[in-house]
């Protein structure tokens, strides 16, 4: 679908400070997502496969080894520990499941605990399986799809013109590759970034265009939660109105795509006002559940700014072999398993979710490398050692 601004009117748009101008603009973007989506919504939940430890040098994580944050690590899950967490997800009402791993590629052995795991969230639940593990080749991408991988997460991060701010190690070259790769597969492409890293008002108004010539199946909108100990950690939280502001101003630029807003949602947002705006402002979904490293909210909360727009987050009998609403490919048929579960779980304390804050470990670090880009060190009190003795 093409664009229905302009880059001068998206410019336009992402400089205005009224409110009542942003409520104007925000109509505008709902009448687009329920003109394209109906009511339909499509959640969706991770599971922090393997954290830590991570090579390169992007400045709003903590996991990188260039961050003087405490490194969260977790080993690399089997893939029963991968369906657990999927089934908990799925009690909760996800319609998608992600499994994340931290880095730009996987060893073989971890590989096949994705694919492995893969399969048995698609023979045991009723959820659509998506990954999100660094670069890839198109045969990689091939064996995911024969494992039942629906669509593969690979972020562009932020407009290109600004990329070198926010990572020197993985190019963004690289990035795009990738989500070819992903592509040649027949896989669906689930493509976004993070808002609030420094970039411009005229470099987010190029990162949306630059996505809206990728035609991803998906955008996820990150906004940053400054993590102390990284590069990106001082800055302060973007304010509501303007988060708003710019998912509409995304919806109008890539209106075919299903939006979703992820890390950084409940601490620049909350679960009140501004996060049913923000729906209105084009949503199709958000990330449920517990982050990468951070807890998230409970998942009756996360439906409930849905259903008080009349939006629909029932979990589909066929949601499996036929994902709704965005099957594009249409490449599985047959018939997928009964959910397990019922009635949807409210709470996560009555399903085995992800929880960073007790399935994690923190390794403290007494030394970091220096960063590429010659970015300070945010503790001075850590010795800086050479990137090859880290």
């Amino acid at each position: 679908m093409p664009s229905l601004i302009s880059q001068e009117e998206a410019l336009r748009l992402g400089q205005i400070t009224d409110h009542a101008e942003i409520e104007a603009l925000v109509e505008r973007a709902w009448r687009v997502r329920l003109e394209r989506f109906g009511d339909s919504t499509d959640m969706c939940s991770l599971v922090n496969a393997k954290s830590g430890g991570c090579a390169e040098d992007c400045g709003f994580c903590a996991q990188s080894r260039f961050a003087e944050a405490d490194t969260p690590m977790h080993a690399m899950m089997t893939a029963d520990q991968i369906l657990e967490h999927a089934r908990a997800a799925e009690a909760a009402g996800a319609h998608r499941f992600c499994m994340v791993t931290q880095g730009q590629g996987l060893s073989k052995r971890d590989f096949q605990n994705i694919v492995d795991g893969a399969r048995l969230v698609a023979e045991h639940t009723n959820l659509k399986r998506c990954v999100s593990i660094g670069h890839m080749s198109t045969a990689r991408a091939q064996a995911l799809k024969d494992a039942g991988v629906q669509r593969v997460h690979h972020n562009v991060e932020t407009a290109e013109s600004y990329y070198p701010e926010v990572s020197t190690t993985v190019r963004y070259e690289g990035r795009l590759r990738t989500i070819e790769a992903v592509r040649d597969a027949g896989l669906e492409t689930c493509v976004g970034g993070i808002l609030n890293l420094g970039e411009s008002a005229e470099q987010r108004v190029e990162m949306a265009f630059q996505l809206a010539e990728i035609e991803p199946t998906s955008v996820p909108i990150n906004l940053l939660n400054p993590r102390p100990g990284t590069k990106f950690g001082d800055r302060e939280l973007m304010d509501p109105w303007e988060v708003v502001q710019w998912v509409a101003i995304f919806r109008l630029v890539i209106p075919g795509a299903l939006f979703r807003l992820c890390g950084g949602r409940n601490e620049n947002l909350g679960h009140g006002e501004y996060a049913r705006l923000a729906v209105r402002a084009g949503l199709n979904g958000v990330m449920m559940g517990n982050f990468l490293t951070t807890l998230g909210s409970e998942p009756e909360a996360d439906r409930a700014v849905f259903e008080e727009l009349g939006l629909n987050v029932a979990r589909q009998s066929d949601n499996g072999a036929h994902p709704r609403p965005d099957n594009r490919s249409d490449w599985l048929a047959g018939e997928t398993p009964r959910t397990p579960v019922d009635e949807l779980i409210d709470s996560q304390q009555d399903a085995n979710f992800w929880n960073p804050a007790t399935q994690l470990r923190h390794r403290r670090k007494t030394s970091v490398p220096p960063r590429p880009d010659g970015a300070p060190n945010a503790f001075p009190e850590l010795v800086h050692v050479k990137p090859e003795a880290a």
